[in-house]
């Protein structure tokens, strides 16, 4: 079934109105026609079920048929503060990271980063990311779409994080798989967490001291070296079968 989203002011006691590109999405791609059924969140806490009832150029509308409460995320907020990759790596992430539950991303600039981004650059990515991020929602049915924020340099990022509960940097030289393990084990429902993820050629040494001073914890993620569009994912997957299955890494 596909999904779908919609602003809350066009969603009635009764029906819901899509507009905007989804609706030459629904028309001209997908081909949805009245009668078929179709699912909506409303961006926040609830998932609604619906039937087509009018497919017109400029709005599609929908009869609700029930609603509940949104159950695919996670109980924790968990921002990805990923250093900037090459080429389109960026794009795979944001796809693989929402699938796997991800709250927020932020692009960080770093001092081992290749790509540089000026302000224009920088703006036109966010956009293509954030399209990316939204396709990405809809295709593994969220109940919110995360956004991908401006890109930050490393100092800004460690100040966005700083009133995060849980805040974890995998780091190649980090030892003790067990105290990494205990760090996972020791999150709770409601905990913000984040999660730093360096570029191809991972954080610099003053970059992990300005971390570790400001709490962020180093933490090992096993005996071999990850690609940064790996790393993430991989403690995303950790993450989302802890919080989901309630149970201890």
């Amino acid at each position: 079934m596909h999904h779908f989203f919609a602003e809350k002011a066009q969603i009635s006691e009764n029906e819901i109105r899509i507009t905007g590109s989804d609706v030459n999405h629904i028309r001209n791609v997908l081909r949805i026609a009245p009668g078929e059924q179709v699912s909506v969140s409303d961006g926040d806490a609830t998932s609604y079920r619906c039937e087509v009832v009018r497919v017109e150029e400029e709005c599609v509308t929908a009869k609700i048929m029930w609603s509940q409460e949104a159950d695919t995320e996670l109980p924790c907020r968990i921002v990805l503060f990923q250093g900037l990759p090459k080429a389109d790596k960026m794009e795979l992430i944001i796809q693989k990271t929402i699938e796997l539950g991800v709250s927020e991303i932020i692009p960080m600039a770093t001092r081992r980063a290749v790509v540089k981004l000026d302000a224009k650059k920088a703006e036109a990515k966010k956009k293509r990311w954030n399209a990316i991020a939204e396709s990405s929602a809809k295709q593994a049915k969220r109940a919110v779409i995360p956004e991908v924020k401006q890109v930050m340099d490393f100092d800004e990022a460690v100040r966005y994080a700083s009133t995060m509960s849980r805040r974890f940097i995998p780091y190649e030289r980090a030892e003790g798989m067990d105290e990494t393990r205990e760090a996972f084990r020791a999150i709770q429902p409601g905990d913000s967490i984040a999660v730093f993820i360096g570029p191809e050629g991972g954080f610099d040494e003053q970059e992990i001291r300005l971390a570790k001073d400001a709490g962020i914890m180093p933490i090992t993620l096993g005996r071999r070296i990850l690609r940064t569009e790996t790393a993430g994912m991989a403690v995303l997957a950790v993450l989302m079968f802890q919080l989901e299955s309630g149970s201890a890494v």
